[in-house]
């Protein structure tokens, strides 16, 4: 009993000094670096990816996804979020309503930005459903003056319009090709009877002499009766206002037809794919055309080395407008960046006064919205490749 007495005390003892001894706090760990909250930045993208020029607006389109892409891959912070880029690509058949259609979609889906659409049909009504949302448009390839000069803020265009395309190509076909008696065809749309018009206006103010106009549009396949009128006249130059996809059937009911006139046309018909929708009708350098943009010197190794990086991701060559999708993309971020916001009331100003060395050359705008000394380039086919002329300022 005298030992479990004692036993008992010692542990009452070894309790009590254990109560006494402070308990050592843990270590405080080291604070956590503040999460980057990541925004989802959305971007719309319009062209007719369906219908007779699709394999031109899925060109436009791609050239969207290769910005996206090397965005995100850039992992971008802005306004202090880390941002990433998502792409909406709508489809608007070049139809006008099909276009303001997609146009509202975009605006309802909360798109900070817009590059599109392809043609001046439906650029120009697109165009005012993004002013009364205060949402950027930038078109990589819609050449109707009428566009920018709406008065809207939010409107912008990297490549020349119609009045510098239309109007140099009428005076080449005068000075340089020699044509004495010219005939003119529009399809009737915004835009291939805006660069037909100016294309007039330029052959008139170089002496030369317009024989014959007449129009068809945009859908036809047939144009015997047109043609026919035409044959009578006798032209040595024809200029056609409109898209590859009508050119080359014209040209081959053209050669049917023992027309042996020499083809002109704008940036519409100024394609890759142009030789294969002539099937073989195109004579070398019968055809001659303008692509609104261009690019010389040093500039021409980096659009070339765009070119095959184009190529290497998906696979096809670039049509036509690519690369100016592509820098317009590029530009539109890069007003955000200055902007340290991707609110388009806070990077319109900044958009608005922007200087960006592109893959198509450098980009700044006017008061309007046109991109400042566009150029041109002038082309014709040889053994059904498009051949560069000469890039014009």
């Amino acid at each position: 009993m005298k030992k479990l007495t004692l036993l008992a005390t010692a542990v009452a003892l070894a309790g009590l000094a254990a109560c006494g001894k402070k308990e050592e706090a843990p270590a405080a760990a080291a604070p956590a670096a503040a999460p980057v909250s990541e925004e989802v930045v959305r971007l719309g993208h319009v062209g007719p990816t369906s219908g007779a020029i699709a394999h031109l607006g899925k060109d436009n389109e791609l050239g969207a996804r290769l910005a996206i892409d090397e965005l995100n891959a850039q992992g971008l912070v802005i306004g202090g979020k880390k941002i990433k880029f998502e792409l909406l690509a709508e489809d608007d058949a070049a139809d006008p309503k099909q276009g303001t259609a997609a146009a509202q979609k975009l605006v309802d889906s909360g798109v900070k930005g817009v590059i599109g659409h392809l043609n001046s049909g439906t650029t120009i009504p697109a165009s005012k459903i993004y002013s009364d949302a205060g949402i950027p448009q930038i078109s990589p390839s819609a050449t109707n003056p009428r566009y920018t000069r709406q008065g809207f803020k939010t409107t912008f265009r990297v490549v020349a319009d119609d009045v510098h395309l239309g109007g140099t190509l009428g005076r080449y076909a005068v000075n340089t090709l020699k044509g004495k008696s010219i005939a003119v065809i529009d399809d009737r749309t915004a835009y291939g009877q805006g660069v037909a018009d100016e294309f007039e206006k330029g052959v008139k103010e170089a002496g030369g002499n317009v024989v014959a106009r007449e129009f068809t549009h945009d859908k036809a396949t047939d144009f015997t009766a047109i043609l026919t009128t035409i044959k009578g006249k006798n032209p040595d130059i024809v200029f056609y206002g409109g898209m590859d996809a009508v050119a080359g059937p014209m040209l081959r009911q053209m050669k049917s037809l023992g027309i042996n006139a020499k083809f002109m046309g704008g940036d519409g018909i100024c394609t890759g794919e142009l030789p294969k929708l002539a099937a073989g009708s195109m004579a070398d350098e019968q055809v001659y055309c303008a692509e609104a943009g261009g690019v010389e010197g040093e500039q021409k190794a980096g659009l070339d080395a765009f070119k095959e990086k184009f190529k290497q991701k998906f696979g096809v060559d670039v049509q036509i407008y690519a690369p100016y999708v592509y820098d317009a993309t590029m530009v539109m971020v890069e007003a955000m960046k200055k902007a340290d916001s991707t609110d388009p009331a806070k990077y319109l100003p900044e958009l608005a006064k922007i200087e960006y060395k592109g893959v198509t050359g450098t980009i700044t705008f006017d008061e309007k919205g046109d991109i400042k000394n566009g150029a041109l380039t002038l082309y014709t086919y040889k053994g059904g490749q498009r051949e560069q002329l000469a890039v014009i300022r």
